[in-house]
């Protein structure tokens, strides 16, 4: 059976040791009184939740499913999943980081990030059904009306209603200038909505009294394409001008789709029949709305993968100690028993490592993205919020691709620790496997993430927005460039930042002559701005706990981290000299081949 505790102490590392987040959050007068004790409270609760409430019910739900009642529409999730979302609700956790000004506890993102890095690698099935209520919160509180807001937003805080993103039809998904509903405006002012919409998360479920759906449609004189959507409030019921529920609206789950991943997760086929909903922003601008709540969901799915990546790791950990197999290379270590824990070979190691560097590195740039976020919305300083979104904008794509990817990696290695145990159910690990594998495609594929990463965010301003996150290693490497403990983590960094300029202006150039230049190479290129951040990260960490060696600490996480970080850049970072290489090769490799596919 899989195994997980709360990583509560790395946690702490990240955000007091590493970020210094109280402190950088003091800056911002919302959070003027944020305090570490607080902090730590919040996530020692929260662990408690994922580990005691919504953990025993993962594999229980994986073998249950969902199930659709063809007649009703309705859908009813595994046993234990509505009580335990009563429980999460009744205790305030859906409100952690909303605005008080809907009944919120204000707190600041990174301690919600952190909580659902834990709910994750509990149970991302039953995680998504809260989880995508925060990112249409934020949509309606950035877009939405004075009305609306008061409508829906205290009971999206409070977790009473819960909400989704309608956006795929089963005939366009990323290319959403395709979309086919419609939406007929009405004497009233609402709007009539018909059309399909498939892969709808938590799009019908029994955890929550109404369900509210941002959908994307086309007014009748849309002009063509994605400058011609608009974002439309759809609710399962209407809602009376006291608060309370009305009718059954005309949106309806068609089908529930049979998943290889995430089976307790409902996702559904949506039908919409003449459904009441109300415009949010202006006709025609709905992507301003819905790119609120994708580039919140993108973070999100980032965080699901570091929450799978960590739980695997833990169980491949406890079963690499108790598994005896053969013997050491280099004799036995284990001489009152018949062979040695598997943990002795080099290759156990190798498997447990990466997935470890991979999790503590995510946790790294989790945290300080959604400092960034704060700082965004929140930070005095117009400066300041202008330089945070710039950043979080070329870091959101590395979020979702470069985390899912490595998750992908690491629950496959961890899987591989349990040799023939962690192919079958019992163990747990395939299930990791499995749901992990939507992480890559859903919000946004991570070929999509490449190109928007190298396309947009790199060469769309020349590389300005990487040169500035270049600053952020130069100045570590002014810091410790004469330390010798250091030079092998300042060393990578240094020439891999000098190599990057060079790289962009080289892929920019032959994208410039030939556009399909970029979309070869973007994928690669996006592994290796992962890399590049990761080794930053990975680099400031040793650098803390090297500093707390050197002044004597005797606990052992420091070396660990040291460890780890050793390990990280001798096995893990040099696959960025491939990536360039490959990424170099260039389109005509790829799209020279038409009579492959003739």
């Amino acid at each position: 059976m899989p195994t997980y505790t709360p990583p509560l102490r790395d946690m702490h590392f990240v955000v007091h040791e590493l970020l210094n987040v109280v402190d950088e959050l003091k800056q911002i007068p919302r959070h003027a009184d944020f305090d570490a004790d607080t902090l730590n409270a919040v996530l020692e609760e929260g662990g408690k939740f994922a580990a005691e409430v919504t953990f025993p019910l993962n594999a229980s739900g994986d073998a249950e499913g969902c199930s659709l009642d063809p007649v009703t529409h309705a859908v009813t999730t595994p046993p234990g999943f509505k009580q335990a979302y009563q429980q999460y609700v009744e205790a305030g956790w859906a409100a952690l980081a909303c605005d008080p000004a809907y009944g919120g506890q204000g707190l600041p993102l990174v301690v919600n990030q952190l909580f659902y890095e834990m709910l994750n690698s509990a149970n991302q099935a039953w995680t998504m059904y809260p989880g995508l209520t925060h990112g249409a919160y934020a949509a309606l509180a950035t877009h939405g009306t004075d009305d609306q807001k008061k409508t829906y937003l205290h009971k999206m805080t409070s977790g009473e209603w819960t909400g989704t993103m309608c956006l795929t039809e089963p005939h366009c998904g990323t290319d959403l200038g395709l979309m086919r509903t419609k939406a007929e405006p009405q004497a009233d002012g609402s709007y009539k909505i018909t059309g399909n919409k498939i892969f709808i998360s938590a799009g019908e479920h029994d955890m929550a009294s109404n369900i509210i759906h941002l959908v994307l449609a086309r007014l009748p004189d849309a002009p063509p394409g994605i400058k011609g959507i608009s974002l439309f409030i759809v609710p399962k019921f209407l809602v009376n001008e006291d608060g309370s529920l009305g009718a059954r609206n005309g949106i309806f789950c068609g089908g529930l789709e049979n998943k290889m991943g995430i089976k307790a997760s409902a996702t559904a086929q949506m039908v919409l029949e003449d459904a009441v909903g109300t415009l949010v922003g202006q006709p025609n601008k709905g992507m301003q709305g819905m790119f609120v709540m994708m580039n919140a969901a993108r973070l999100g799915v980032g965080n699901q993968s570091l929450g799978l990546t960590e739980v695997a790791y833990q169980s491949a950990l406890a079963y690499a100690k108790e598994r005896i197999q053969m013997r050491s290379l280099t004799g036995p270590k284990a001489k009152d028993k018949p062979a040695d824990p598997i943990l002795v070979h080099p290759d156990v190691r190798k498997m447990l490592l990466t997935a470890k560097a991979y999790a503590e590195g995510g946790r790294a740039l989790m945290s300080f993205s959604s400092i960034l976020l704060e700082k965004e919305h929140y930070h005095p300083d117009e400066k300041v919020r202008k330089d945070s979104a710039e950043m979080l904008a070329m870091l959101t794509p590395i979020v979702k691709a470069f985390l899912t990817d490595n998750g992908h990696i690491s629950t496959n290695t961890c899987m591989q620790v349990f040799g023939g145990h962690g192919f079958i159910k019992e163990s747990g690990m395939e299930q990791f496997v499995r749901d992990n594998r939507i992480n890559m495609i859903y919000e946004g594929t991570n070929t999509i993430q490449s190109l928007d990463l190298l396309g947009r965010k790199i060469l769309g301003n020349n590389g300005a927005t990487l040169k500035k996150f270049g600053k952020l290693i130069a100045r570590l490497v002014e810091e410790e460039g004469v330390n010798e403990k250091m030079a092998e983590f300042i060393t990578p960094i240094a020439t891999l930042g000098e190599q990057m300029t060079k790289f962009t202006t080289e892929i920019g150039f032959k994208g410039f002559q030939n556009a399909d230049e970029v979309g070869a190479a973007a994928v690669d290129y996006l592994r290796v701005a992962g890399h590049l951040v990761f080794g930053y990260f990975w680099a400031r960490m040793a650098q803390v706990a090297l500093r707390q060696i050197a002044a004597g600490s005797s606990d052992s996480f420091y070396l660990a981290k040291v460890q780890t970080a050793r390990f990280y850049f001798a096995k893990l970072f040099p696959e960025t000299a491939t990536l360039m290489r490959t990424a170099r090769a260039g389109s005509k490799v790829l799209m020279d081949t038409d009579a492959v596919f003739a």
